[in-house]
């Protein structure tokens, strides 16, 4: 099984990438609207979101909370600047902010306290199996990161 310090360096890289991809951006640009779904802004949003949804997991509080519930499992594109998205800069700042978070709790877990059942898990899932399955929910959003910068017009494949 995956440990805490596996864990909290997979989150880190995938934050990397997202800053790599973020990076030169306008609060305009991350709201260009993909013609099959949705914007930057909204991934990013939902990154923050999904990491408080981990936070909470861990047994912490979430990191950016009402801020970014907007950006919840489900909800509509944000397809306007007027429409309450959260500036790109506050979203990645939140996005670090998750990130120190995420690896000062991680770095307090043993496998034991990963192993354990989830109490608000309906599946009877771990807290590690329930932690594992939100890092791979969140790079597959990370992965769509590219595409909105090319969408952006930055041509410059970074990675």
């Amino acid at each position: 099984m995956i440990d805490a310090n596996d864990l909290a360096g997979a989150f880190a890289r995938n934050t990397y990438v997202v800053r790599a991809q973020t990076e030169g951006l306008t609060h305009e640009e991350s709201l260009l609207q993909h013609p099959f779904g949705n914007c930057l802004n909204w991934v990013l949003g939902h990154i923050v979101t999904s990491r408080d949804e981990l936070l909470e997991v861990l047994g912490e509080p979430p990191a950016a909370g009402a801020i970014v519930t907007r950006y919840q499992r489900g909800s509509e594109p944000i397809s306007a600047a007027g429409e309450a998205a959260v500036p790109l800069a506050d979203l990645l700042t939140l996005l670090d902010q998750s990130q120190a978070r995420i690896e000062e709790t991680l770095s307090r877990m043993d496998a034991a306290t990963l192993a354990r059942r989830s109490e608000d898990d309906e599946r009877g899932r771990t807290i590690g199996q329930r932690a594992f399955f939100l890092y791979f929910h969140e790079t597959y959003h990370v992965g769509q990161t590219e595409l909105f910068r090319q969408l952006a017009g930055r041509d410059d494949k970074l990675i």
